[in-house]
């Protein structure tokens, strides 16, 4: 895995700030958005309790799997469903759940350190 100099950051999708709903990302406006090293994609999840991993493929392809996830609930940390849990663990994807401000910040200081990881991240309404 690629180190980066102090004055460099690792290449990909940098969440700049926040909006009224979403994330501002590399100049544009995602209500929710998926987030891998190499991309970042505009994302409509459904309701967190029907959240499963289909929802999540576009982010987690099996050739090169995340280091692990971070899940942004949306405006407050909720829990996810164990059945998402458990179909990330049977892939050796770890989880981590939070709020989604609280993920779109993990989300720059992994990135910063130049790890593999994905991010899914709900609105914040």
């Amino acid at each position: 895995m690629p180190r980066w100099e102090q004055d460099e950051r690792a290449p990909g999708p940098i969440v700049q700030g926040f909006t009224a709903r979403g994330f501002a990302v590399d100049g544009r406006v995602h209500e929710g958005v998926l987030l891998t090293p190499e991309r970042a994609e505009d994302w409509t999840p459904p309701p967190l309790a029907e959240l499963g991993i289909g929802h999540l493929e576009p982010i987690i392809p099996p050739e090169r799997p995340p280091e692990f996830l971070i899940l942004g609930t949306g405006p407050v940390m909720a829990f996810p469903p164990r059945a998402l849990i458990r179909a990330l663990d049977e892939r050796g994807i770890g989880l981590e759940a939070m709020d989604s401000r609280a993920a779109a910040r993990t989300w720059g200081m992994l990135r910063g350190e130049g790890r593999w990881i994905a991010a899914a991240l709900m609105p914040l309404v």
